[in-house]
C-alpha cells in the first residue's frame, strides 16, 4: 500500500525515462540546483552585521530587506515562471534559471550599497524562481514510476538541508568576507549549467498552453511587499503615521485585486481548482504559518548570538551547527516512518510541537552571559529535529492529492506558500526586536519574539493535522 505523505506520480511523462544511473545524475543535478536556490534564503542571514557595518551601520530593518526583496520576488514568480516553462521549454527555462542567478550572485558580490544589493538580490530571486519549479517538474519526467515520491522527498530534503546549513557556510565564508555568501554561487552555478546540459533530458509534452497571469504575480509581489514594510517600519515610523497606514492601505488593495483577479484570469497564478483539494488547501495553510515560525526562528538565534552574546560570524556558525545535523537525522526518520503508514499530518503535527518545545527551552533557559551548552543547545536539537520531520513532509505531501497533470504547479504554489511566511515571519521579528540600547531590554523583546514563534509553531501544529491526503484530487486537464 502506498504511504499516506508519498505523491501519486505514475502517470506524469509520456515518455520513457532514463536508466537507473543516469536517473540518479539527474536527481543528483536538479537537487542542487534546488539546494543553490534554497540556500540563498538563509545564507545571508549570518552576514548580516557585517553587511551592515560595510554599508554604514545600516538599521535592521533596512538590512531586512536583503532577506525580504529575495523571498518576495521568488514566491511571486514561482508559478508564472513554471508555467511559461511548461510552455516554451522546461531544460531551457532551468538553464536561463541558472544563468540568471549565477550572474546575479556576482553582482551582489560586487554591490556598492545596500539598496543595489537588494535590487541584484531580487535578480538573483528571479533565477531562483525559474529553476525552482522547473527543476521538480524534469525529475518527475526522468524518474520511474514506483521510485517518484522517493525522489521528490529527496529534493525537498534537500532544500531543507539548505535552509539548515545556510548560516553555518554563511559563517564560515563571512570570516573571509560577506561578499563570499555570493560568490559561492558561482562554481555551484556553472556546474550545474555544463551537468544539465549532459545529463538532463528535456521533455516537451504539449502542456501550458495558456500564458500564465504575470500581473497577477507583480500584484501578489506589490501586496506581501506594502504589507512586510508596513510591519518592518511601523515601530520607526509609528504605526498611525500616514506612511504605514498607506502600506497597510496598499496590501489591503493589493490582495482584493489579487483575489477578484484569480477568479477571472484563465491561468492565474493560484488555481481555484487546486484550492478545493482538501490536502494541498492546507498543505499551504502549513507551509505558510511554519515557514513564519521558521524563518523568524533562525534569524532571531544568529541575532542573539551576535548582538546579546557578542559572536563573531564563524562562532555563530558553528553554534548553529547542530540543528541541521538533526534535521538531516529526523528527515531520514520521517521518510521511513512515513513508508510504514504513519499519516503526514500526524508527522508533521509532531515535528512542529518540537519547534515549539525547541523555542519554550530557549525563552526560559538563556541569560547575558554566554552559555551556549546550557542555554541554547538542548533547543536547538529539539528544533532542528522538529524541522526535519515538519519541512520535507509537509513540502512532498501537498501535491498528494493532485492529478500528476498539476503536480509541478502545485509545487511551486507551496513553495510560493513558504516565502510568503518567511517574509511575514521575518518581518514580525524586526518590528518586534526593533534596536534595543540594553541587555534588558534586549531580553525582554527576543523573549516576547521567541513567545511568538512559539505561538506560530503550535499553530502550525494544528493546521498540519488536516494534511492527511485521501485518494487524488477531482481535476480535470482543463484546470
Amino acid at each position: 500500500m502506498q504511504s499516506q505523505s508519498q505523491i501519486p506520480l505514475d502517470s506524469v511523462a509520456p515518455s520513457e525515462p532514463p536508466g537507473p544511473v543516469r536517473q540518479s545524475r539527474v536527481l543528483l543535478v536538479l537537487s542542487a540546483a534546488a539546494f543553490m536556490a534554497s540556500l540563498d534564503l538563509f545564507i545571508v542571514n549570518v552576514a548580516f552585521d557585517t553587511i551592515g557595518r560595510d554599508f554604514g551601520n545600516a538599521s535592521i530593518s533596512d538590512l531586512s530587506w536583503v532577506l525580504n526583496a529575495y523571498a518576495i520576488v521568488y514566491a511571486a514568480l514561482l508559478v508564472p515562471l513554471g508555467r511559461l516553462a511548461d510552455r516554451y521549454g522546461r531544460k531551457e527555462g532551468l538553464l536561463i534559471g541558472l544563468v540568471i542567478f549565477t550572474l546575479a550572485s556576482a553582482a551582489c558580490a560586487v554591490s556598492p550599497g545596500l539598496w543595489w544589493l537588494v535590487a541584484f538580490r531580487t535578480l538573483q530571486a528571479a533565477g531562483a524562481a525559474a529553476l525552482t519549479p522547473t527543476s521538480l517538474s524534469l525529475l518527475l519526467r526522468a524518474t520511474d514510476p514506483e521510485h517518484r515520491g522517493h525522489a521528490v522527498r529527496v529534493w525537498a530534503a534537500t532544500g531543507a538541508l539548505a535552509a539548515a546549513v545556510g548560516p553555518v557556510v554563511g559563517g564560515l565564508l563571512v570570516h573571509l568576507a560577506w561578499q563570499w555568501v555570493f560568490l559561492v554561487n558561482l562554481p555551484i552555478g556553472v556546474t550545474a549549467v555544463v551537468a544539465t546540459l549532459i545529463w538532463v533530458p528535456d521533455v516537451r509534452d504539449g502542456g501550458g498552453d495558456r500564458v500564465p497571469d504575470l500581473l497577477g504575480a507583480v500584484v501578489l509581489a506589490l501586496t506581501v511587499g506594502a504589507l512586510a514594510l508596513g510591519v518592518v517600519k511601523g515601530p520607526d515610523w509609528g504605526w498611525s503615521d500616514v506612511r504605514d497606514l498607506a502600506a497597510f492601505a496598499v496590501a489591503v488593495v493589493g490582495f482584493v485585486f489579487f483575489v477578484v483577479r484569480t477568479g477571472r484570469h484563465p491561468s492565474p497564478v493560484v488555481s481555484p481548482a487546486l484550492l478545493r483539494v482538501r490536502t494541498f488547501a492546507w498543505s499551504n495553510a502549513a507551509s505558510f504559518v511554519f515557514s513564519m515560525s521558521f524563518g523568524a526562528g533562525l534569524l532571531s538565534s544568529i541575532l542573539w548570538f551576535q548582538q546579546v552574546w557578542g559572536y563573531g560570524a564563524v562562532r555563530t556558525g558553528l553554534a548553529i551547527a547542530p540543528g541541521p545535523v538533526t534535521v538531516q537525522l529526523t528527515a531520514y526518520a520521517g521518510t521511513r516512518l512515513a513508508r510504514r503508514g504513519v499519516p503526514a499530518g500526524r508527522l508533521a503535527a509532531l515535528g512542529c510541537l518540537l519547534i515549539a518545545g525547541g523555542y519554550t527551552w530557549i525563552l526560559t533557559q538563556v541569560g547575558a552571559e554566554p552559555h551556549w551548552v546550557r542555554e541554547m543547545l538542548a533547543g536547538q536539537l529539539l528544533v532542528g529535529a522538529g524541522v526535519g520531520f515538519a519541512l520535507p513532509t509537509i513540502l512532498a505531501s501537498g501535491t498528494a492529492d493532485l492529478p500528476a497533470h498539476t503536480t509541478a504547479t502545485g509545487s511551486a504554489v507551496m513553495n510560493m506558500s513558504r516565502q510568503i511566511g518567511t517574509v511575514l515571519g521575518v518581518a514580525v521579528l524586526v518590528a518586534v526586536l526593533g534596536a534595543p540600547a540594553t541587555y534588558g531590554a534586549a531580553h525582554h523583546v527576543f523573549t516576547l519574539a521567541w513567545l511568538l514563534i512559539v505561538i506560530a509553531a503550535l499553530l502550525a501544529a494544528g493546521v498540519s493535522l488536516g494534511m492527511t491526503p485521501r485518494a487524488r484530487g477531482d481535476l480535470s486537464p482543463a484546470d
